[in-house]
């Protein structure tokens, strides 16, 4: 079996298997409410989790009380390490966390593989953050789940909206986005940014770009979709690292949005 180890334990997430546990049991316990509804998409940052992970919480912690009905999970975040053309999806067969090994839905992988814009690349997932900095946060709020990981890359969006369109499924399978929002203006300026962002997603607009979010073409995206227009919409948690761990000179954006 073919498995894609971690690339940023221990830069991005603890590196123990024990004090990834605890952190990751930590945020979701003191985020606060719990939506009595089935996710079937979620929008969260992919900061290191000293800096995002309390907003990343807030939409994880959604999945704690239907944990046993979700049974994949198709995620979709920007291309960061490789320049890519279209979107990619992995040959491996399992992505691997400190905390274990999470198998892939190859079935799922193989169907959309052949779709206009999709390619196979190891070399855009090895080093990928915005993917693997959600597993943590899946491995502790869900049960037994397969991975659908798609890494987005220069791809429009009616194309990007296809893919998710073909792998949506029924509510056994949740839809997450990942994505920061602004980055690097001063604490004011980012928040004032940040919240026009958030509005824009709650209005479901379809032309966001870098400056808004770095995932913005998956965002976009999820905006296409068929199903996006029939699902209620709601903001979660805005801040940025400005309020966690970092100074307020240069900020990243962190949202969590949740649809069901």
């Amino acid at each position: 079996m073919k498995v894609r180890k971690a690339a940023v334990a221990g830069l991005f997430y603890e590196a123990g298997a024990d004090r990834l546990q605890q952190q990751v049991d930590r945020l979701l316990a003191q985020a606060s409410g719990e939506q009595q509804c089935v996710p079937r998409v979620l929008i969260v940052p992919h900061a290191g989790h000293i800096y995002s992970g309390s907003t990343a919480a807030r939409a994880y912690r959604c999945l704690v009380p239907v944990r046993a009905a979700i049974r994949r999970v198709a995620l979709f975040g920007p291309a960061h390490r490789v320049y890519l053309q279209g979107m990619a999806v992995p040959s491996v067969d399992a992505f691997a966390t400190p905390l274990g090994e999470v198998p892939l839905d190859r079935q799922g992988i193989d169907s959309i593989a052949a779709l206009p814009g999709v390619c196979v690349s190891d070399e855009a997932h090895r080093e990928e953050h915005s993917l693997e900095v959600q597993l943590p946060f899946l491995q502790r709020a869900l049960d037994d789940f397969a991975l659908l990981p798609v890494v987005v890359g220069d791809c429009p969006p009616g194309t990007v909206a296809a893919v998710m369109d073909a792998v949506w499924g029924g509510p056994e399978t949740l839809v997450v986005v990942s994505t920061d929002l602004s980055h690097f203006h001063p604490y004011e300026e980012a928040g004032r940014r940040d919240r026009r962002t958030c509005e824009r997603v709650l209005q479901r607009a379809g032309d966001f770009s870098g400056e808004d979010a770095c995932g913005a073409r998956a965002l976009n995206g999820l905006m296409r979709t068929r199903h996006c227009r029939s699902l209620t919409l709601e903001l979660l948690a805005l801040c940025n690292s400005g309020d966690t761990a970092g100074d307020r000179r240069r900020v990243v954006g962190y949202g969590a949005f949740l649809a069901h």
